[in-house]
């Protein structure tokens, strides 16, 4: 099974080295030097680590066979992809990795169908479900604990308990105003 673990970004200095945005909360497993990397688009691999080094907090890679700026910014957007068996698990508890996330149901925790997951959007601040509903709309989910409380994967679904409005129409509007004043 495939992972994508990254995202080549900008060239940093003149010997080859870019930035990336790290896909993975496994980083030092899945771009340790040494890793051979699928990437998409296929023509730019496969890659393999040969170096690694964090600046200015980004990860700095160096790639075999890229030594100047031109061949590392030639990489810019590529994706980086790791191969991984499809019965491994991440190391933390309460850590999933996207295909066992992706079909599972989606129940609010008095047991109302929502839909079924059909991807997961990772933006810079959290993830989100993109979550499919029974009449083909979609509905987004913030993949938070406050919102998300429960992964099942042996019954394949996951418990939401969604504030008014992310789910259905019935948003609370708070005001400062006693509805009873008049104005």
């Amino acid at each position: 099974m495939q992972l994508v673990v990254a995202r080549i970004g900008r060239a940093h200095g003149i010997k080859g080295e870019v930035t990336v945005e790290v896909r993975t909360d496994e980083p030092e497993l899945r771009l340790a030097p040494g890793a051979v990397l699928a990437t998409e688009p296929a023509s730019a691999g496969p890659l393999t680590i040969e170096t690694g080094r964090v600046h200015s907090g980004r990860l700095l890679l160096r790639f075999e066979g890229v030594r100047d700026r031109t061949a590392a910014e030639a990489l810019r957007n590529t994706l980086l992809i790791a191969e991984i068996d499809p019965e491994e698990l991440p190391e933390g508890e309460d850590e999933y990795y996207d295909h066992q996330l992706i079909d599972l149901d989606v129940v609010t925790k008095d047991g109302e169908e929502v839909g079924r997951i059909t991807e997961i959007s990772h933006l810079p601040t959290q993830d989100l479900f993109v979550v499919e509903r029974p009449d083909g709309s979609e509905v987004y989910v913030p993949f938070v604990e406050e919102i998300v409380t429960e992964i099942d994967l042996e019954e394949q679904r996951a418990v939401i308990d969604p504030r008014p409005g992310l789910i259905d129409d019935r948003a609370e509007t708070a005001s400062a105003k006693d509805p009873g004043d008049q104005a």
